[in-house]
C-alpha cells in the first residue's frame, strides 16, 4: 500500500512564529532578561504606528513585507535601560525619558538585529533571500495609520502581545503579502555560524603561516650554502 505523505507547508503563521522568535530571542540576549509573547495572535486589517514608539521596517525579496514595533515608554524604557546596562553603562549616564534621541537610537538598533536574525534564519529555512530597509523610530502621542509601500496581492496582518521581565507591554505587528513555502525537495537548514569557532580557526590558519615562512627561509638558505 502506498502511503502519501504530505509536503511540508511554511506559511503566514510559520513565518510570525519565527518573527516573534527573533525578538524574544534578540532582546532576551541584549538586555539579560526574559521576554516573551502570547500563545495567541490577533488578526488585523492595517498595521498602526501607536504611542509612545513607533518602529518599522520594510523588507522585500523572496515575499514583500512591513515589520512594526509599538512600545509603551515603560516598555521602552525598561529594554533601553537594560540594553546599556548590560553593557556596562551605569544608570547616572541614563536617559531618564523615552522621547530622548538615544533612547530611540537604541531602538532603532535593536530593531535592526531584530529583522537581521530573521532575515538570516528565512534564508537558512526556506531557502530564500529578504533584504531589509534602514529601521525608522517615532515618538508619537497619538495613534498614526501606517500602510505599506509596496504592492500586495492578497495582503495579511497580525498583530502578537508581547511581555517584558516587569509586564511592560509592546506589540510587534506584520503585513505580508499571503505566501506558503512548500518543499518539495529534503534539505538540512544550514547551522548559524559559531564566531568563536571562526575566530579558532582564522587563529589557527595564523600561528600555520609563520611556520610554512620559516621552513621556505631554511630551504632558501640551504640552496645558497650550495651555490645554487
Amino acid at each position: 500500500m502506498n502511503v502519501k505523505i504530505s509536503p511540508v507547508v511554511f506559511g503566514t503563521e510559520d513565518i510570525l512564529r519565527s518573527l516573534c522568535n527573533s525578538v524574544a530571542d534578540v532582546l532576551n540576549v541584549a538586555t539579560c532578561s526574559q521576554v516573551r509573547y502570547s500563545g495567541m495572535v490577533q488578526r488585523i486589517t492595517k498595521t498602526c504606528l501607536k504611542p509612545d514608539i513607533g518602529c518599522f521596517v520594510l523588507f522585500d525579496g523572496g515575499f514583500t513585507g512591513l515589520v512594526v514595533l509599538n512600545f509603551s515608554a515603560a516598555a521602552a524604557m525598561e529594554i533601553y535601560e537594560g540594553y546599556l546596562l548590560s553593557m556596562g553603562m551605569t544608570r547616572d549616564d541614563l536617559a531618564t525619558s523615552h522621547t530622548a534621541d538615544e533612547v530611540s537610537n537604541v531602538m532603532g538598533e535593536l530593531m535592526n538585529q531584530i529583522v537581521g536574525n530573521f532575515t538570516g534564519k528565512i534564508g537558512r529555512e526556506l531557502q530564500t533571500h529578504i533584504t531589509q530597509n534602514q529601521p525608522k523610530m517615532l515618538v508619537l502621542n497619538k495613534q498614526v495609520i501606517l500602510s505599506v509601500d509596496t504592492n500586495l496581492d492578497r495582503p495579511e496582518a497580525r498583530r502578537v502581545t508581547f511581555y517584558t521581565a516587569r509586564n511592560n507591554i509592546f506589540y510587534l505587528e506584520l503585513a505580508i503579502d499571503h505566501t506558503e513555502f512548500i518543499q518539495i525537495n529534503e534539505f538540512d537548514a544550514q547551522e548559524i555560524p559559531d564566531p568563536d569557532a571562526l575566530i579558532a580557526e582564522a587563529g589557527a590558519a595564523s600561528a600555520v603561516a609563520p611556520e610554512a615562512a620559516t621552513g621556505s627561509s631554511e630551504h632558501d638558505d640551504l640552496l645558497r650554502s650550495l651555490g645554487m
